[in-house]
């Protein structure tokens, strides 16, 4: 899932996966500083610049941007094999720059744009949510700008001018690629993925 700051991507993603129970999520890595009430390992792995460095170094991550502020987010593919060998298919809360990346390295990529219905909603989402800085907003709009040009270089786009209505469209497009959630409850770990073999493609979910 990819498109820009305040299009609703992370509330469209939690509405999914209180629908099906064969979605995970994975946890991107990123070197900002951890905000009032969030939790290593559950939010963000939080890292410091010289230790983000030496993880591209070696390889570590699938993806990895730079972001407004100087602050940088990636996708650690040791996160997503963990996610994999649970049996479950692999959600990404990506920039368009890294679902991109994504799609390149894995064609099997589903890539998910979400937009605002117009950019003064999108303005207002952002100032209403006030996590950041007058000037982080500000770059996030620029950068926004430029995102939305983006919006036919992926698979679907979804307009979220109503949490319901996008929630469902996203869950057909899901239901589409990768198909039924299973009914039944299957073993964890690999006799759980071995169980859904044939059933469903196991897939990521550039978001």
């Amino acid at each position: 899932m990819t498109g820009p700051s305040g299009a609703g991507k992370g509330t469209l993603i939690r509405a999914l996966l209180d629908r099906r129970d064969d979605l995970q999520v994975a946890i991107s890595a990123t070197t900002r500083p951890r905000r009032p009430g969030e939790i290593e390992g559950v939010h963000y792995y939080y890292l410091d610049s010289a230790t983000f460095d030496r993880r591209i170094a070696a390889g570590a991550f699938l993806e990895h941007v730079d972001f407004v502020a100087g602050h940088r987010y990636g996708t650690l593919n040791d996160e997503v094999d963990r996610v994999l060998a649970s049996g479950t298919s692999c959600v990404l809360e990506l920039e368009t720059k890294g679902a991109k990346h994504v799609k390149r390295l894995r064609p099997e990529a589903v890539t998910i744009f979400v937009q605002a219905p117009t950019f003064a909603e999108l303005e207002r989402r952002l100032r209403e949510r006030a996590t950041e800085s007058a000037g982080e907003i500000g770059e996030r709009l620029d950068l926004a700008r430029r995102q939305m040009a983006e919006a036919a270089d992926f698979d679907h786009v979804i307009t979220n001018d109503d949490v319901e209505r996008a929630a469902d469209e996203l869950e057909e497009i899901v239901r589409d690629e990768v198909g039924a959630c299973p009914r039944t409850p299957v073993r964890s770990g690999l006799a759980r993925s071995r169980a859904w073999q044939g059933r469903r493609r196991r897939r990521y979910w550039a978001k």
